[in-house]
């Protein structure tokens, strides 16, 4: 996008003359007046000439659980972009199997130095973990936000999706398509993300179907975060007569998908599946998958704002951001069985 000059000069509030000596690097300005130029090209989305922008303003780290969930390497590449345009080196670490923990990837970022570090789905969103590190973390001078679980003994920023909100939307979708034995399939309950799905999911069926808590209880399946892990949790659903399945992550959805059709039962004819995250190529599935979108971009450009602002000696209120989730409806959802007034199918 070519910046005009007249809309950076309006918003700096200095001449087009000014804008354009910064733009080529002519000496005369003030520093201030340059910055404040500059500021204006941010603030208004245009890209900083090559010449004019900072050298490394200082390395982020970025710590992830696992990157085989695209959704992870979706957020990273969201993270590093927005870290980038602000002259920040993004320091990607990863948790594998039997690797580097969380506490070791931090004191090996803190040990660099980083100016700061954003942790994504890490111990933060476990109920069982020592939250104790964090404060720790705090006591060093190492700015940090949170994203993707919430813990009240944690002075932070903390980035979230409204994982309440998503299990109504997917809930409400396969009721109005007819479906009264709906099945969700999640991860460990010790994740403050599952308990916050468990939650909306008795909350909405018991609004739209009239569950009760002990009945929408008999519908949850918990598994692991993995292809295998949903499958094993959609098969028992589906032995339990769930004609719709909502799953809490994608990966988990193209199990459940696996799971249908080895039971042969074709989705979404005879099983409709949720997931969630909307990951990249998932529309490309078969049947392309009906999911709730994480807000990846709105959260990832959220976390690094916080982080500057923590940075820049500025903090960021110690409070949750929750991001509102939407609805992606594609083909692995369809009408539920037809059932006559009593009930029976």
């Amino acid at each position: 996008m070519t910046a005009r000059l007249a809309d950076i000069a309006a918003q700096a509030g200095v001449s087009e003359a000014t804008v354009s000596r910064v733009l080529n690097g002519k000496p005369g300005v003030a520093s201030g007046t340059r910055e404040s130029v500059l500021a204006a090209l941010d603030v208004l989305g245009y890209e900083r000439p090559v010449r004019l922008r900072r050298l490394s303003a200082g390395l982020v780290g970025l710590i992830t659980p696992e990157l085989e969930n695209p959704i992870f390497p979706a957020l990273a590449q969201v993270i590093g972009q927005a870290l980038t345009r602000q002259g920040y080196t993004p320091v990607l670490a990863t948790q594998t199997p039997g690797g580097s923990t969380e506490d070791e990837l931090t004191e090996m970022l803190v040990a660099r130095g980083v100016s700061g570090i954003i942790f994504v789905s890490g111990l933060h969103a476990d109920t069982t973990a020592d939250m104790q590190r964090y404060e720790q973390l705090r006591a060093q001078g190492v700015p940090f936000v949170l994203v993707d679980g919430f813990s009240p003994k944690v002075q932070a920023p903390f980035i979230s999706p409204d994982d309440r909100a998503a299990m109504r939307l997917a809930v409400t979708h396969l009721a109005a398509l007819g479906h009264t034995r709906i099945g969700l399939a999640v991860g460990p309950k010790r994740f403050v993300p599952v308990l916050r799905k468990i939650e909306g999911f008795r909350a909405i069926m018991q609004e739209r179907l009239g569950l009760s808590a002990e009945e929408a209880e008999e519908l949850i399946q918990h598994s692991l975060y993995t292809l295998e892990g949903g499958q094993a949790a959609a098969s028992a659903l589906i032995e339990r007569g769930c004609t719709a399945i909502v799953c809490a992550s994608d990966m988990m959805a193209l199990g459940a998908i696996r799971a249908a059709r080895r039971l042969g039962l074709e989705v979404p004819k005879d099983v409709s599946v949720v997931g969630f995250d909307d990951s990249p190529l998932i529309a490309f599935t078969d049947p392309p998958l009906t999911t709730i979108r994480k807000p990846v971009t709105a959260m990832g450009q959220a976390a690094v704002r916080a982080l500057l602002e923590e940075v820049g000696g500025t903090p960021a209120p110690h409070s949750e951001f929750v991001f509102h989730p939407e609805l992606v409806v594609r083909g692995s959802t369809a009408s539920g069985p037809r059932q006559f007034p009593d009930g029976s199918p």
